[in-house]
């Protein structure tokens, strides 16, 4: 079952945003099942030529940009990717291509955003990242944009 979350977005009222386990999210995509595959292969630490990240991109936060992409576009036949992205401690920025240049993603995950968003803090008053990542997962996403 869904967790729903309430999320605010600038200029908005507050949003819930469903936060789907991933299983749903393969099951509601049109992703070509070897894709999902690698998806379910990426979750358990294992590698796939239909995954391809530069060094030094921590597979949580491919996994986590792959299940964006995955329920933002549920229409699309993802046959592969690749994601050029930088890693910091509370965020991932970068891009992603699916099916080398069908279509093309930039996005920016951000737990301490996301934080910040949800006034959440920790013991010391800095943005609490760790509830935000562990809360939100995905859905952490500062933007998430279609470019191509």
């Amino acid at each position: 079952m869904p967790i729903v979350k309430h999320i605010n977005f600038p200029g908005f009222n507050r949003m819930p945003a469903t936060v789907q386990k991933l299983d749903d999210i393969l099951a509601a995509s049109s992703a070509t099942d070897e894709f999902k595959d690698a998806v379910r292969k990426l979750e358990r630490g294992q590698s796939s030529p239909l995954i391809k990240h530069n060094p030094g991109s921590p597979a949580v936060k491919v996994l986590r940009t792959l299940s964006k992409l995955l329920e933002a576009e549920p229409q699309l036949e993802v046959n592969s990717v690749t994601l050029q992205g930088s890693s910091g401690c509370s965020d991932y920025a970068g891009t992603v291509t699916v099916n080398e240049g069908e279509a093309k993603f930039d996005f920016v995950w951000d737990c301490s955003w996301r934080a910040k968003e949800e006034k959440y803090t920790d013991h010391f008053g800095y943005p609490d990242q760790i509830r935000a990542a562990r809360e939100f997962g995905y859905q952490c996403f500062q933007q998430f944009n279609r470019i191509a």
